[in-house]
């Protein structure tokens, strides 16, 4: 049998750099290719992204938790009625059903005379692994932030829905401000990723440039906390600006970046 003298598993010199991130940087070689744990990995990833989407919200539970935090709850269905006309009817995903409809029309004559500032929809987007994991302790950081002399409307949560349904729902209940919790596309570090989208002066037919975004909120990215500042910041020059959007930059106090000793010695090296 004909020894190697070489070992056939190669490991990449910026190994160290694999301690600042979950991206698959510096997996090393086994021959040509990659190292048969690194491959058994990535399938894993992609595994669990693909079931991400498909997995279904627990609306219920969710609701229930919701309430015992002292949030009312409103439930609505997009007009996609089950995952595979979400997925291959994505203008499904961005209207209400007309039950959904009538609903939210019937809130809005019931309380003609109360003016609200937000409205907060809760969306299972396309990864509702994300909603069950994230929605409730952001729920709370936000309620924690808005102004006192804000009305805040009920939680609205929306199956299968997709992030311009907030437009329509919004509009319906004469919202100053709608604001998207929704799941986001997978990815193969992040199968539960959170995603906010702000807009102010809702209505059916806005685009992606009338609303804010504040991505990538899950364990090992954006917190909780930072995430809620951030998004009543905005939504405090929204209504004082009368504007959302491209036009609307987020400017509030930009985040301390704590050097570790780790960082030190990347940063210089010995």
């Amino acid at each position: 049998m004909k020894k190697f003298d070489k070992p056939t598993l190669s490991i990449d010199s910026w190994q160290q750099l694999k301690g600042f991130t979950r991206a698959r940087i510096a997996l090393g070689r086994a021959g040509s290719s990659l190292p048969t744990k690194e491959l058994l990995d990535f399938t894993l990833s992609h595994a669990m992204a693909r079931d991400a989407v498909h997995l279904a919200l627990n609306v219920a539970a969710l609701a229930q938790d919701l309430e015992e935090q002292g949030f009312s709850i409103q439930l609505v269905h997009s007009k996609a009625p089950d995952r595979t006309s979400y997925l291959l009817r994505p203008d499904y995903g961005r209207q209400l059903d007309q039950q959904s409809r009538r609903q939210l029309q019937a809130i809005k004559l019931a309380t003609a005379f109360d003016s609200v500032n937000l409205v907060i929809v809760v969306g299972d987007g396309l990864s509702s692994l994300s909603v069950e994991r994230h929605a409730k302790p952001l729920l709370t950081e936000i309620k924690k932030n808005i102004p006192e002399q804000w009305k805040l409307g009920s939680i609205v949560i929306a199956s299968q829905a997709r992030v311009a349904l907030a437009d329509e729902i919004g509009e319906l209940l004469g919202a100053d401000i709608v604001i998207m919790l929704i799941g986001e596309r997978p990815g193969l570090r992040s199968p539960d990723s959170l995603s906010i989208y702000m807009t102010y002066a809702p209505r059916v037919g806005c685009s992606d440039a009338d609303r804010n975004c504040i991505s990538n909120i899950c364990s090992e990215g954006l917190p909780y906390e930072t995430a809620a500042k951030k998004l009543i910041w905005l939504a405090k020059e929204a209504i004082r600006r009368k504007l959302s959007g491209v036009a609307l930059k987020d400017e509030s106090s930009v985040q301390e970046i704590a050097v570790t000793d780790q960082l030190k010695k990347l940063l210089k090296p010995e």
